[in-house]
């Protein structure tokens, strides 16, 4: 017999009274009695905002994802709106994915808005999260929300928070709106809807937002290159299928095939082992369909549509599976070539990455004479930058866990519009006799060849969670000196905004926000970052090595150089 322990037993009983509806205490007593590790699990702690929103297992407990805990945050969330707002109506925009319960627990929030006398606007069905993010702003709304696990396991769901500029909420908000939350009690949440308060969204945002996505996203592709690129969709189950589709077809692209076994939204992701196109076995099927068709370009999304994996044919002619960081710095060229061209790069340009992505972006800023500015990971850092620099122009900008953002009028990651710049840039590279691939390549030769290898971690439960925390704890309080007989130069602990040079002793102060990342840098140029995901229940290892190319034939042979080099590294620092 398991011992439950008293405060978790304090919080266990809480939810056993009348507050609670009686579904929840006869579930909770049901696992009481059969499985007492589970019902610790959940819980033993509340869920917590991390980078990306709240977002857990879906069941009974403090831990998890249900009506009353997101109630709760939506309770806190209209308390805040009224003080921020007084004497208006505040608005609020709610979509939601494919994911099971979503539509269900997306009512629930409309219903606390609307009993809290907030308007809401609530899409009909199943949309992108950039969508969301952009009806922010044209419905002129005070914040927005998307229920969303991102691409989790079918177990999860999750419930991210937009203020009005349509990005997430960042300091100072984001920690009042915690506070507030953390104030009420469970019998403070306003369930009984005000139904005239609901207003459900027609398809006209749907068509502004297309039809936005279709001017940020064409970087002059012509009709001829667009009927001779030959493109393989993949919406794993997930919203994409709403927006992506319509999009291409609005930009004039023709010869799109989806894979039909993956279009229909489903929650439980049923062909897929994880619908993240970061790996290369969600986007198997569309590989094969690729193949038999002759496809130039393969695009997969997760379910709500905020990242895409993208595949080109390769030197060979094979399909090869692209990284976040080489997506992202074939997107940024080109939307500077484009500026370039159109005249517009006039000193105020910047476009923006994080810590732990590319440090290529540097390159191509320098190169095009904007700079490039550097923020935590997510996106919410990246929308921040818009907002707190009204006087310069946002290019582009993204991260290399397969999200980019083109232009600002979404303020998230944003696979719709990204999707059609894949396409553009293959269609256009291909009616100059070259390709995606080729001319990703021929970067590297101006450049340098930069390559980045990440290692996750999953660490679940109370036990995993103790076990990263002890490994952040240990880099802190030991940490690496040389790596494989290559000094550190620095090392950069984001928890105490300190920067350390080893080699001279001398420490600053890092301007960027808390968070509890370690970035060791190598004298020979390389890099490795330790992170505890926000989000998930693991910790992440991203290593960036880079040397000079000289020509295109050396490719092959420097890349394998550096792939080694990465995974020494990592078994230097005993990471794997």
């Amino acid at each position: 017999m398991i011992h439950i322990e008293p405060k978790i037993l304090d919080r266990i009983n809480t939810w056993l009274t009348p507050t609670f509806d009686n579904e929840t205490q006869e579930t909770i007593k049901h696992s009481i009695a059969n499985n007492p590790k589970d019902i610790q699990e959940s819980f033993y702690k509340d869920l917590e905002f991390g980078t990306g929103g709240m977002r857990g297992i879906m069941g009974v407990g403090t831990n998890r994802i249900n009506k009353y805990t997101l109630g709760k945050s939506t309770q806190g969330l209209s308390d805040y709106l009224h003080k921020q707002f007084p004497g208006e109506t505040p608005k609020a925009v709610i979509a939601y994915d494919c994911r099971h319960n979503s539509k269900t627990l997306a009512k629930v929030v409309a219903d606390v808005f609307s009993a809290n006398g907030i308007e809401v606007y609530l899409f009909e069905d199943l949309r992108p999260t950039p969508e969301l993010s952009f009806a922010v702003r044209h419905l002129n709304c005070h914040c927005g929300i998307v229920l969303t696990a991102s691409h989790n396991p079918p177990e999860y769901n999750g419930y991210k928070v937009y203020w009005g500029d349509g990005g997430q909420v960042v300091p100072p908000h984001d920690g009042a709106i915690i506070d507030t939350i953390n104030n009420l009690d469970y019998s403070d949440i306003k369930f009984e809807a005000n139904d005239s308060l609901i207003h459900n969204i027609s398809t006209d945002v749907d068509n502004a937002f297309i039809d936005a996505s279709v001017e940020n996203g064409s970087v002059g592709a012509t009709q001829a290159a667009k009927d001779n690129l030959t493109v393989v969709f993949t919406s794993l189950h997930g919203t994409s299928i709403t927006a992506v589709p319509e999009t291409l077809k609005r930009a004039g692209y023709k010869n799109v095939h989806i894979v039909k076994q993956q279009e229909q939204p489903d929650g439980g992701f049923p062909t897929v082992k994880s619908p993240n196109p970061e790996e290369p076995a969600a986007l198997k099927m569309a590989l094969e369909l690729a193949e038999k068709e002759g496809a130039d370009i393969v695009i997969g999304t997760d379910p709500d549509c905020d990242r895409l994996g993208v595949a080109v044919r390769n030197s060979e002619g094979n399909m090869q599976l692209l990284n976040g960081n080489q997506t992202m710095v074939m997107m940024t060229d080109f939307l500077l070539k484009k500026w370039k061209a159109e005249g517009k790069i006039k000193g105020k340009e910047f476009i923006a990455t994080t810590i732990v992505s590319t440090p290529m972006l540097h390159k191509l800023a320098n190169a095009y004479g904007v700079a490039n500015k550097v923020v935590l990971t997510g996106f919410k850092w990246i929308a921040k930058l818009i907002k707190d620099n009204p006087g310069l122009n946002f290019i582009g900008g993204g991260e290399e866990s397969f999200g980019y953002m083109v232009g600002d009028f979404v303020r998230d990651k944003d696979a719709v519009t990204s999707t059609l710049l894949a396409c553009e840039i293959a269609a256009i590279t291909k009616s100059k006799g070259s390709s995606f691939y080729d001319e990703l390549i021929k970067l590297y030769v101006e450049h340098g060849c930069f390559k980045e290898k990440l290692v996750s971690l999953t660490k679940k439960g109370i036990e995993g969670a103790e076990e990263i925390k002890q490994m952040m704890t240990d880099a802190r309080q030991n940490p690496v000196k040389e790596v494989n007989g290559v000094k550190v130069a620095r090392i950069e602990d984001y928890e105490s905004s300190t920067s350390k040079n080893l080699l001279t002793g001398k420490e600053t102060s890092i301007d960027i926000p808390k968070s509890n990342v370690i970035m060791y840098y190598l004298e020979d140029g390389s890099q490795v970052a330790l992170r505890p995901s926000g989000t998930e229940p693991k910790i992440k290892f991203y290593v960036s090595v880079n040397t000079p190319i000289s020509s295109v034939d050396g490719f092959k042979s420097t890349e394998a150089q550096l792939d080694a080099k990465a995974e020494t590294i990592l078994k230097g620092m005993n990471l794997i």
